[in-house]
């Protein structure tokens, strides 16, 4: 009878030792963020500002090269401070408005939009088109002739044969607009080719 009670008391030990523990806490995963950035060289070296003006500061050893203005998708964590540890960095179509080539080089090539905002001095486009193997070309054309700020996006496929839906990004810096109206607000329209026809979206500039 004893022997039997040693037996079933080492089984139960065992088998407690092979469960699973429960009130231990699971593996932590790190913490990061992912937003869309500028990367701007300044005295100090490379950084990158967020829309809200905020400079992070890539800590020493993590990658922070490119052209200056460039606007990024950065994951990232923080360290101390402002300091980063950079994880990933992928870098955004960017470009400014262009004055010349309306509407002679406007494409006119449809496109979903995802979303469409102001921030950071951009103007910043998540759409989504169908691609197969060829770069598309897109820019943002002002119509030096409207009489009111008129600006266009164009998209060509460039003769890029069917192939699937992708979600594409792109930032145009609104640059040559601000800074025009004598500290007022400015105001301009935005026009673009989309599935459902030519949609028209009103922005103000801040002062």
């Amino acid at each position: 009878m004893v022997m039997r009670r040693s037996m079933i008391l080492t089984a139960a030990l065992m088998l407690f030792m092979l469960l699973p523990r429960c009130s231990e806490e699971p593996e932590r995963l790190e913490d990061y963020l992912v937003d869309i950035a500028t990367r701007v060289t300044t005295d100090e070296g490379c950084r990158y500002r967020l829309d809200n003006s905020r400079l992070l500061i890539p800590r020493e050893g993590d990658a922070c090269s490119g052209s200056d203005r460039q606007r990024v998708i950065l994951n990232y964590s923080f360290l101390k401070g402002d300091t980063i540890r950079v994880n990933s960095v992928g870098e955004i179509f960017t470009d400014s408005i262009r004055s010349i080539g309306f509407p002679e080089k406007l494409g006119t090539d449809p496109v979903k939009i995802q979303s469409l905002w102001l921030g950071g001095g951009y103007l910043n486009l998540i759409i989504e088109t169908e691609y197969h193997s060829q770069p598309h070309k897109v820019a943002l054309f002002r119509d030096s002739n409207a009489e009111t700020t008129d600006l266009w996006f164009s998209h060509s496929r460039d003769e890029d044969p069917p192939g699937y839906r992708k979600k594409m990004y792109a930032s145009f810096s609104l640059e040559a607009l601000q800074g025009t109206n004598n500290g007022d607000p400015f105001s301009f329209r935005l026009f673009i080719h989309t599935d459902s026809g030519i949609r028209t979206f009103h922005f103000t500039l801040p002062e």
